[in-house]
C-alpha cells in the first residue's frame, strides 16, 4: 500500500543547541524536545496519538510527528528499522521475528490488548456455508497484511482445529475497502482486526453478516501487539523515551475511563486526517491493562508458537530480552 512522507528536517541549528546545553534539564527539555516519527493507522490511533491530542507530552520533552500513514505492522517495522520514523507498531509475533532477524528494537508498550470487549472478528455474509473454523480451509480471508496480527491468528486458528497453517488463502485488503470486498462476494472472510473496530462497527450495523470466530477466542486474552522503538533511541534519549511510554499509558487509563470522551478526540483527529469521524462513535478502546501494563506471557505466548513452527531457534529470545520497563537505569 502507497503511504506519504514529508520530508523531513536533520536535526536542529547548531546555535540552538549551543544555547540548550546549558539550561537545566526540565528547560532543556522544553527548548529542545525528542522528535518521535510514527506512520498513523487508517480509521484509528495509538495511545501515544491520544496522548498527544490531551496536551500530555507538553513540557516533558516528547514531539510527536506524523509522517504518513502505513498498511500494516511489517511496514511499519522495516520504516522503523530505515530510520523513517522513530516509533513502530506490529503485531507481537511480527515483532518477535523482526528482533529475531537482526533489528535491535524494544516493545516499549502493548498498543493494544485483545479481550471480550477488544478484539478482532472474521466476518462473513449471513447467507454463507461457514459457521466454523475448520470451515475456513480453502477460504479467501482479506487482512490488512501479511505476516502480522490477523496472519497469524489464521494460523493458530488453523492449528487449533489439527489443519496446516497455510489451509487458507489470505488477501491483502486495506482497511477502507474491507466491507466493499467482503459484500461484493470478492472474498469470503473478511478479517478485522481490533485496531480496525471503525469499521467493524460500520460493517455490522448494515446488517446481512455475522462473526465466525475472532482472536480471543483462538489467542486468549493477551496484548495483541506492541509500540517498538529501536534500542539505540531510547539510549540516546532515555527521559524523553519514559515520558513518551509513561503518557501513553496514563491517555490509555484516562480512554477507559472516559470512554465517550475518548471517542469524541478520536473523532477529532478522524477528522483533522480528513478521515471519517463519525466513524469514532464503533470505537472499543484500546483494551489494555491498567498503566499499559505488560507481561512476560504478551512475549512468550508468540515466542512459543514460532518456536513450534520452526521459525524461531529455541531458547533464541524471551520476553526479559525485549520489553521496556519504564523507570528502570537501563534496558536489557
Amino acid at each position: 500500500m502507497k503511504i506519504t512522507r514529508r520530508s523531513l528536517l536533520a536535526g536542529a541549528p547548531l546555535a540552538a543547541g549551543i544555547i540548550a546545553a546549558g539550561l537545566p534539564r526540565f528547560a532543556f527539555a522544553q527548548a529542545a524536545p525528542v522528535k518521535f516519527r510514527y506512520l498513523a493507522s487508517r480509521g484509528s490511533i495509538s495511545p501515544h496519538e491520544l496522548a498527544d491530542e490531551l496536551g500530555y507530552y507538553k513540557g516533558l520533552g516528547v514531539e510527536l510527528e506524523n509522517v504518513g500513514y502505513v498498511g500494516g505492522g511489517p511496514e511499519s517495522l522495516f520504516a522503523l528499522s530505515s530510520g523513517s520514523v522513530d516509533i513502530g507498531s506490529a503485531a507481537t509475533a511480527a515483532v518477535i521475528n523482526s528482533i529475531s532477524g537482526g533489528n535491535d528494537f524494544v516493545a516499549a508498550y502493548p498498543s493494544n490488548g485483545i479481550n471480550r470487549q477488544v478484539k478482532s472478528v472474521f466476518y462473513v455474509l449471513e447467507d454463507s456455508p461457514i459457521k466454523s473454523i475448520a470451515d475456513i480451509a480453502g477460504k479467501t480471508i482479506s487482512v490488512n497484511t501479511l505476516g502480522a496480527h490477523l496472519d497469524y491468528t489464521v494460523r493458530e486458528a488453523l492449528h487449533s482445529v489439527g489443519l496446516p497453517p497455510d489451509a487458507a488463502n489470505l488477501v491483502v485488503v486495506p482497511g477502507p475497502q474491507l466491507e466493499q470486498t467482503l459484500r461484493s462476494r470478492q472474498v469470503d472472510i473478511a478479517g478485522l482486526g481490533y485496531w480496525q473496530a471503525t469499521f467493524a462497527g460500520a460493517l455490522v450495523a448494515k446488517s446481512g453478516v455475522r462473526g465466525v470466530f475472532n482472536d480471543t477466542d483462538v489467542l486468549g486474552e493477551l496484548a495483541g501487539g506492541f509500540v517498538v522503538l529501536r534500542r539505540d533511541f531510547i539510549a540516546a534519549n532515555p527521559d524523553a523515551a519514559r515520558n513518551f511510554v509513561e503518557q501513553s499509558a496514563r491517555a490509555s487509563d484516562w480512554s477507559r475511563q472516559n470512554p465517550d470522551e475518548a471517542r469524541k478526540v478520536l473523532a477529532d483527529i478522524l477528522n483533522k486526517r480528513g478521515e471519517n469521524g463519525g466513524l469514532a462513535r464503533y470505537w472499543t478502546g484500546f483494551g489494555l491493562r491498567e498503566g499499559a501494563k505488560a507481561t512476560d506471557r504478551d512475549i512468550e505466548f508468540w515466542v512459543a508458537v514460532l518456536e513450534r513452527d520452526g521459525r524461531l531457534a529455541k531458547g533464541k529470545l524471551k520476553g526479559a530480552d525485549i520489553l521496556y520497563r519504564p523507570g528502570e537505569t537501563k534496558i536489557n
